[in-house]
C-alpha cells in the first residue's frame, strides 16, 4: 500500500502523484523508496507507455524533508551514504525508464525537486513555479542530482545556480532548457495530455531505443565508432516488429497498430 503516492491510470499512461501536501512533497525515504518501486513497477508494465510525474497540493516538490534532514545531521557516514545511493537509485530509475518520462511542475521545486524534473524526459511547468538550488546555504553540495541538472542546463548554467543558490523563475528555467514548456498552472494538463497523444503515435519499443540512443551517445564524439554503432542501431531497429510494422502501415498508407483507434 503506497503512503506517499498516488497513482492514478489513464488509457496507456499513469500520473503518479507526489502526495504529501502538506510538507510540500518533500522527499523522505518512504517517498523515495515508493517512487522509485513505483517507476520500475511502470516501466515493466506493457500496458503502460507513457508516465507523468506530479506533485499534490501547491508545491511540486521543497526538496528534501526536514526530519530526514535532522536525522543525518547526526548519522553515521556509512548511514548518509546509504541514504545517498537510495536517491541516486531513485534518479536513475526514472532516468532510465523504457517509458516517456514527463515532470509536470508547479509552485516550489527545489534542490532534489529538480532531480526529480530533470531525470525525467520532458518538462512542463506552470508560469508560477519557482526553482532553486539551495544545498550550498546549508553548507552541502548538489551531488545526487548533479548529472541530470548538467545534462538538462550544461556546466556553465549550473556554476551561477549551483554556486549562487538563488531562487530562478519558470521563465529562467525555460531559457536554459530546463523545462521545455511553459504555461498557465490551470493549463498543464492540457500541454502534457498533448504531449501523451503525440508518444501513442510512436512505436513503444522505437521509443524506448530512442531513449537509450540519447543516454548512450550524449557527450560521445563523433568518430568511427559512433557511425559503426548508430548504423548497427538503425539496422537493429528495421528487423524489430515494430520496426516492420511502421514501414508497412507507411507505405500502405494506415495507421499501424501501436495506435489507439480513436488516434487512427
Amino acid at each position: 500500500m503506497l503512503q506517499t503516492l498516488e497513482v492514478a491510470y489513464g488509457p496507456q499512461t499513469a500520473v503518479v502523484w507526489l502526495a504529501r501536501p502538506d510538507v510540500r512533497n518533500a522527499l523522505d525515504a518512504r517517498l523515495i523508496a515508493e517512487l522509485t518501486e513505483t517507476f520500475m513497477t511502470l516501466g515493466d508494465d506493457n500496458e503502460v507507455r507513457a508516465i507523468v510525474l506530479a506533485g499534490r497540493g501547491k508545491a511540486f516538490c521543497a526538496g528534501a524533508d526536514l526530519n530526514a534532514m535532522r536525522r543525518s545531521a547526526t548519522a553515521s557516514e556509512a548511514d548518509n551514504r546509504a541514504d545517498a545511493l537510495a536517491m541516486t537509485t531513485l534518479l536513475h530509475t526514472i532516468h532510465t525508464c523504457p517509458k516517456p518520462t514527463i515532470a509536470r511542475v508547479h509552485g516550489p521545486c527545489m534542490a532534489g525537486g529538480m532531480g526529480l524534473v530533470t531525470a525525467c524526459d520532458i518538462a512542463v511547468a506552470a508560469r508560477e513555479a519557482r526553482f532553486a538550488l539551495t544545498e550550498t546555504r546549508l553548507g552541502l553540495i548538489p551531488a545526487m542530482i548533479s548529472p541530470y541538472v548538467l545534462r538538462a542546463i550544461g556546466a556553465r548554467a549550473a556554476s551561477r545556480w549551483f554556486l549562487s543558490a538563488e531562487v530562478f523563475d519558470a521563465a529562467e528555467a525555460w531559457r536554459m532548457g530546463l523545462v521545455h514548456e511553459l504555461c498557465e498552472a490551470d493549463e498543464l494538463d492540457t500541454h502534457i495530455n498533448a504531449l501523451l497523444g503525440s508518444f501513442m503515435l510512436a512505436s513503444p519499443h522505437a521509443l524506448a531505443e530512442s531513449k537509450r540512443l540519447i543516454r548512450d551517445l550524449s557527450g560521445r564524439p563523433i568518430d568511427a565508432a559512433v557511425l559503426e554503432d548508430t548504423a548497427a542501431r538503425l539496422a537493429a531497429q528495421r528487423a524489430t516488429d515494430d520496426g516492420q510494422e511502421g514501414v508497412a502501415a507507411f507505405l500502405e498508407k494506415r495507421a499501424p497498430r501501436w495506435v489507439p483507434p480513436a488516434q487512427e
